[in-house]
């Protein structure tokens, strides 16, 4: 592995615009040589706008601080087209073959993980590099030569999760979640990693239309779980932590659940300092420098970090870094794909490995305490989980 330090990815400065060229004093990008075009195919609208913004943001900070504020590499600039697919596979997929018909190489983004599954094949078929962006699902991981991912998986939540009880083995888990494709998603995944390791996994499913939680809250407190694993989304959320606080379920098991966005902190109410969060990034959670430089740059904006600032910006730390290793040139796609392969580099969140055997994104995670209430709400980190305690099995890639 190459390690590569915070001082070869840059450092930050002006944050950067929709071109990249004009990010900074623009000696780099001049001298008349070709621009190198980059498509970010992303939620810019729908249900994961929020995600979708943040990842923006994170990618303009990353880029500008990848180039040192040049929004060049080796004298080429950067082109940067962004495409809203919506949260819509289908339109995610007319837009990446509508760039890569344009001349892009280089394609990143990807808010929601059933876009990842649909571009990642795309990005096959034509030989482009693919960087899948906040899509959480692990079969992104080892899709294929082409695609690589600048956010965490799955396994790495729920190897997250299972850090609160320890060994696996013998221990009983629940999940409560919704009957949806994303409850049935949670109870597979959890049933995959931790009922593999030895744990007993059962679950309570609730009708997504339910309003009345009370039932699911007392089942699942019944089932006396060493811990219980929340996946829940969407508008009861709020509704689901009050039943559970009035069903003492805290007082007899552990509870664990995602630290979403900013936003939703107040929904878990006079329950939030009970729960276990599992948690990917927050503003503020790692203390590195490369933090302190995007914090920076997307305040110059007006903006504050999230929950997926970080995946944009690592997104735009691997884009620079393969171009750099092919001296200012992307028309070598596999070039490009070797120059990633087991990078190690300085991240947001601490060190960063890209995993050679299956572009799986090898990364700290982190446990979390939510303290006060309401707009008062307010996280922490209680540990800082290494890459290697939560690193997914290694996949072979499948083309």
């Amino acid at each position: 592995m190459t390690v590569v330090s915070c001082a070869k990815a840059g450092t930050a400065g002006t944050t950067a615009g929709t071109t990249a060229g004009d990010a900074g004093g623009g000696g780099g990008a001049g001298g008349g040589k070709a621009p190198v075009k980059v498509g970010l195919v992303y939620s810019k609208t729908g249900p994961l706008a929020a995600y979708g913004k943040q990842y923006l943001d994170g990618f303009k900070a990353g880029l500008d601080y990848a180039t040192k504020g040049t929004g060049a590499v080796d004298g080429h600039k950067i082109e940067i087209a962004e495409q809203d697919d919506a949260g819509d596979p289908a339109k995610a997929v007319s837009a990446a073959k509508d760039l890569i018909g344009k001349g892009h190489k280089i394609l990143a983004g990807s808010t929601a993980s059933g876009v990842a599954l649909q571009v990642g094949p795309i990005a096959a078929q034509n030989k482009v590099l693919f960087i899948s962006g906040s899509a959480a699902t692990d079969k992104v991981t080892g899709l294929n030569k082409y695609t690589f991912r600048s956010g965490r998986q799955s396994y790495q939540d729920i190897r997250t999760a299972a850090s609160f009880i320890g060994e696996a083995k013998g221990k009983k888990v629940t999940v409560l979640a919704q009957d949806n494709a994303f409850g049935q998603g949670n109870v597979a995944a959890v049933k995959a990693v931790l009922g593999g390791q030895g744990a007993t996994v059962e679950s309570v499913l609730a009708p997504p239309s339910a309003t009345d939680l009370t039932p699911f809250a007392t089942q699942a407190k019944s089932a006396k779980p060493d811990l219980l694993y929340v996946a829940w989304a969407g508008e009861t959320a709020s509704a689901l932590w009050t039943s559970l606080n009035q069903q003492d379920v805290f007082g007899s098991t552990k509870v664990v659940t995602g630290l979403d966005l900013a936003a939703s902190y107040p929904l878990f109410g006079p329950a939030a300092d009970k729960i276990s969060f599992l948690n990917h990034y927050f503003d503020g959670a790692a203390g590195t420098e490369v933090e302190k430089a995007m914090t920076a740059a997307v305040g110059k904006t007006g903006g504050k970090p999230d929950i997926f600032t970080p995946d944009g910006f690592t997104a735009a730390q691997l884009v620079v870094h393969a171009i750099e290793a092919n001296k200012g040139s992307a028309d070598d796609v596999d070039a490009l794909v070797r120059a990633l392969e087991g990078w190690s580099f300085d991240g947001v969140k601490g060190k960063l490995t890209v995993r050679a055997e299956d572009h799986a994104l090898l990364q700290p995670m982190f446990q979390v305490k939510l303290t006060g209430t309401g707009a008062d709400a307010r996280p922490t980190v209680e540990k800082i989980l290494p890459a290697d305690q939560v690193a997914p099995p290694a996949t072979p890639i499948a083309g």
